[in-house]
């Protein structure tokens, strides 16, 4: 796990190809002590990670990214005024690749749309 102490699992549930995942983020990671002190924001990146290491969990495989197609970042995620975050993805098995297609949403609305391409290490 590349974000050791970053988040915790709350929840999660899969359903045919859909997985939902309820997150609570570290808001004193060290992660926000650089990005940004006093106004922390989640940074892009480390939430595209999120969707993957979820996905190398369910699966129980590492993965690699080979494509991420469509990121829309719609929000910012403020661990501050927010702490959960709920990862809803869509999960297809082809051979050895993933296909991810999924949304990351606070109580707040979306933060993130993501559609990426993972194969298996």
């Amino acid at each position: 796990m590349v974000l050791e102490g970053f988040y915790e699992i709350s929840n999660t549930s899969l359903a045919g190809d859909k997985a939902v995942t309820s997150l609570k983020v570290n808001k004193d990671h060290e992660i926000y002590q650089g990005h940004f002190p006093g106004r922390p924001v989640t940074p892009g990146v480390v939430l595209m990670q999120l969707f993957k290491e979820e996905a190398e969990r369910i699966f129980d495989k590492k993965l690699q990214l080979v494509r991420a197609d469509n990121l829309k970042f719609t929000a910012v995620f403020d661990p501050g005024q927010d702490a959960e975050l709920i990862l809803e993805s869509h999960l297809t098995e082809t051979g050895e690749f993933i296909k991810l297609k999924g949304i990351a949403k606070n109580n707040q609305g979306i933060v993130l749309k993501i559609n990426t391409l993972y194969k298996f290490c």
